[in-house]
């Protein structure tokens, strides 16, 4: 079991930056597969990046270029760069934890407007 605590959202303009954070209540080390989700209002939630023990990532094609997704195991952290952010990428951005259950965070909103 594992809780997932998000952070970093927040309001930017178009072409602007932010880093989400995501702090796990236990050790990440062995998660093999974390990653970072958003739901957009009307729409349903959808992958944006994931990354596995071993470093590995996929990315959305609508992210690629733009976000970069890491993992910090010594801070039980995971991070999801965003760059260059457009008014469509304006969501809540929820943390996953693969486990033996799938376990979720909160989320964190996002909104790119100018």
């Amino acid at each position: 079991q594992v809780q997932l605590v998000e952070s970093g959202g927040g309001l930017v303009q178009p072409g602007g930056s932010l880093r989400l954070s995501c702090v796990a209540s236990r050790s990440i080390f062995s998660i093999d597969a974390m990653g970072w989700y958003r739901q957009a209002p009307g729409k349903e939630r959808e992958l944006v990046a994931r990354i596995t023990g071993g470093g590995s990532t996929f990315y959305a094609d609508s992210v690629k270029g733009r976000f970069t997704i890491s993992r910090d195991n010594a801070k039980n952290t995971v991070y999801l760069q965003m760059n260059s952010l457009k008014p469509e990428d304006t969501a809540v951005y929820y943390c996953k934890a693969n486990l033996v259950y799938a376990y979720w965070g909160q989320g964190t909103q996002v909104t790119v407007s100018s």
